[in-house]
């Protein structure tokens, strides 16, 4: 199956049916790690996923493939060779990401993995924004493997780890707020994920003292935090995704 096909058919499954989104963090004592977003689309399997594979020709076996954007943009360099050096160098944020996709019509399974390591926390500064300019691909029409518009909430999102204290803090950005009331036609993405869950989920080299949201799970060793919120919040309002995280000493 070719990327193209597949990254549409995911945007398919994300924009037909509620899903969960998880965000993942991984630090490292080194301050190194692992982010990713998983993206569990099962339900609109449980319902149809004959049908769906049907339509895929994925009748006869099950899809499980793997793929990093750096292969879709060595597909698209031409493409790419066109836009502007700003653009260019959005794209290469996501060079390192790799993407994974397992469905299967028997197991009514369909999740998708979309992660990079990093160096630093910092790295990942609007990482999930970024997926917006794959939209100016030729033929990137589809191209987010998380559907389009996930990731364009009018915020800034930034980490930030000290080996003390880490916080994730998104800032709504006022004039695209302002822009979105302005448009009177319906809101896609609130009528596609109104149903849908947006998870974090951290994990961190030491023990946690405290939690600015008191919605935060503990693990039994203290060094992970699970907290839910509703997809409608991460769209309509990021900054609810706030939180500071304190360790202990």
């Amino acid at each position: 199956m070719k990327l193209y096909q597949l990254l549409s058919f995911s945007f398919l499954i994300a924009t037909l049916t509620s899903c969960t989104f998880t965000e993942n963090i991984t630090i490292n004592e080194n301050g190194t790690g692992k982010f990713s977003v998983d993206m569990d689309g099962s339900a609109l399997m449980e319902m149809a996923g004959d049908q769906i594979a049907g339509q895929m020709g994925e009748t006869k076996k099950d899809i499980d493939t793997t793929f990093t954007f750096k292969q879709l943009f060595e597909e698209k360099k031409d493409s790419i060779a066109k836009l502007s050096p700003e653009t260019q160098k959005e794209l290469k944020k996501l060079e390192n990401f790799v993407v994974s996709t397992k469905m299967s019509s028997e197991k009514k399974q369909f999740l998708m993995n979309m992660g990079t390591d990093f160096k630093n926390v910092n790295e990942l500064q609007d990482i999930l924004q970024t997926l917006g300019t794959l939209q100016k691909l030729e033929g990137g029409a589809n191209a987010n493997p998380l559907g389009n518009g996930f990731g364009d909430n009018g915020s800034k999102l930034s980490y930030t780890y000290d080996g003390k204290k880490f916080t994730r803090k998104a800032i709504i950005d006022q004039q695209k707020k302002a822009a979105k009331a302005k448009d009177s036609a319906p809101d896609m993405s609130k009528m596609m994920f109104a149903s849908s869950s947006y998870i974090v989920n951290y994990h961190f080299p030491k023990k946690i003292k405290k939690v600015s949201n008191p919605s935060a799970l503990f693990s039994d060793d203290r060094k992970s935090i699970t907290i839910q919120y509703s997809f409608t919040d991460y769209m309509e309002n990021p900054d609810k995704l706030n939180f500071d995280v304190e360790f202990e000493k």
